[in-house]
């Protein structure tokens, strides 16, 4: 049996990555493109929509990305396939969680300061300023 030393890691101060072939590691916080092949887990206190980037559009083309609501509340906004469609709007609250598909544009925009978790594939990650903010 194989003896291993763990201490706490702060989800808020850092990120996990989980890498191909299984391996788990504690790092920084990647917002944008990571070469790694690894999928990033990364928990987030935010208080204003200025903390969730509510100004620019994201998308992740190589994978699926799980939005988690841990306390607070907020809603994600997906957006429309042409110039003359709506958002899509999905409300989240605490304790609840959406899959945004891949290749979709996502943001958010908060109801309350809350806690929240991402899961992604970071690799490609695009953001794009919105040029319809209010």
């Amino acid at each position: 049996m194989t003896t291993i030393a763990t201490t706490p890691i702060d989800l808020f101060a850092s990120a996990l990555h989980i890498h191909p072939g299984g391996d788990v590691r504690a790092a920084g916080r990647r917002m944008t493109s990571g070469d790694s092949g690894a999928w990033q887990i990364a928990t987030f206190h935010v208080e204003t929509d200025a903390d969730v980037h509510a100004d620019h559009w994201e998308m992740h083309p190589e994978a699926d990305e799980a939005v988690c609501c841990l306390t607070g509340g907020f809603r994600l906004f997906l957006r429309p396939a042409g110039p003359d469609g709506t958002e899509d709007v999905v409300r989240l609250r605490a304790g609840s969680a959406v899959i945004v598909p891949r290749g979709c544009w996502h943001r958010l925009e908060l109801d309350a300061p809350s806690d929240l978790m991402s899961i992604t594939l970071r690799q490609g990650t695009r953001l794009e300023r919105r040029t319809d903010t209010r």
